[in-house]
């Protein structure tokens, strides 16, 4: 049975020696059965060595867009010996420590140290995304909902008593969705007609896996440049100068593209799906493409928004959103 941890949250190895002559200790990172570290640090007997490896292992994970859960598998072992740097006689068998299986997620401070997912909650057969109105954890009882326009399906992952991780979809025109053993997945259906399909966003959510949002209301396109500039010397031999060719000379151009998107109008319960969104370092939007808007294009953003403020139905009536978000990339194609 795997388990699962975040690697953007530290992620602790330790173990302790017993041997009465303990100088140093090594440690053993091993990413899909390939060892990738060796680090070696001063020890004692009797008291705990420990490693931070989260921020290690992050460095094999690599996060591209797709739905299917992207992991590491990893496996930790601590080995003591009886004279500085590794040297001398071992003391005792290599301790396995911590290992399992790694993602890009994250977890809160007060969910504690080398928390598994899903975090801060008995592991279940669970979608892994935030569920939209939590009852005790104790139950199989918590509503997943999300919201989607008429006609889109989408994948989303689950996590079952085993702790495996796999993936559920659902069609353009479900409305339900269960994994056998599982919770029922609800799809709330937005019709968005009026204001055309309406932005994808995608995101890696809390759990390190790929969610969507979408934006269906107002978009406002904008376009900023900056470069460098110099002076040139445009006078002639004769001691004229062509008044079409500029003095002020332009270099360096660079242009970024940036939408400023409205969510429309979202349950209060849909708050941490806005949270994680903030919080997320992988994002992309699909959009329509510039000179074929028939068909579509997914682009790497950034989310330019940096804070916001919790909506509740009693304080705002509409829960809606407002987020920037700025192209990963260079208007003008800079790529050599």
């Amino acid at each position: 049975m795997p388990t699962n941890y975040a690697l953007r949250t530290p992620l602790f190895a330790k173990a302790q020696s017993s041997g009465a002559n303990t100088q140093s200790a090594k440690l053993l990172i091993i990413v899909n059965s390939v060892t990738v570290y060796t680090i070696v640090k001063p020890a004692e007997p009797n008291v705990d060595v420990i490693f931070e490896v989260a921020e290690l292992l992050r460095d094999y994970l690599s996060v591209g867009f797709t739905y299917y859960p992207q992991k590491i598998s990893f496996v930790t072992n601590i080995q003591f010996f009886n004279q500085p740097n590794a040297g001398g006689t071992a003391q005792g068998s290599p301790v396995q420590t911590i290992s399992g299986d790694g993602y890009e997620a994250y977890t809160e401070f007060t969910d504690g140290a080398n928390d598994v997912m899903p975090f801060g909650e008995q592991v279940r057969p669970a979608w892994l995304l935030a569920p939209i109105q939590p009852n005790s954890p104790s139950t199989l009882n918590d509503d997943y909902v999300v919201y989607y326009p008429v006609g889109k399906g989408a994948c989303l992952a689950w996590i079952d008593y085993s702790g495996n991780v796999s993936l559920g979809c659902f069609s353009a025109t479900d409305t339900t969705v269960t994994p056998t053993g599982g919770v029922p997945l609800t799809i709330v259906r937005i019709d968005c007609t009026k204001y055309g399909t309406g932005h994808r966003v995608h995101f890696i959510n809390k759990y390190g896996l790929m969610q969507d949002l979408y934006f269906y209301l107002k978009e406002v396109k904008s376009i900023s440049r900056s470069n460098e500039n110099y002076r040139a010397n445009i006078l002639q031999a004769n001691a004229t100068y062509a008044e079409v060719k500029p003095s002020n000379k332009l270099l360096n151009t660079k242009a970024k593209q940036s939408r400023t998107l409205s969510s429309g109008y979202y349950p209060q319960g849909a708050n941490e799906y806005f949270e994680q969104l903030l919080l997320s370092e992988h994002v992309w939007i699909t959009r329509p493409k510039k000179n074929d808007p028939a068909n579509n294009e997914t682009v790497p953003v950034i989310v330019k928004t940096s804070s916001f403020s919790y909506k509740t139905s009693v304080n705002d009536r509409l829960v809606e959103y407002t987020m920037d978000f700025e192209d990963a990339f260079d208007y003008i194609n800079n790529i050599r």
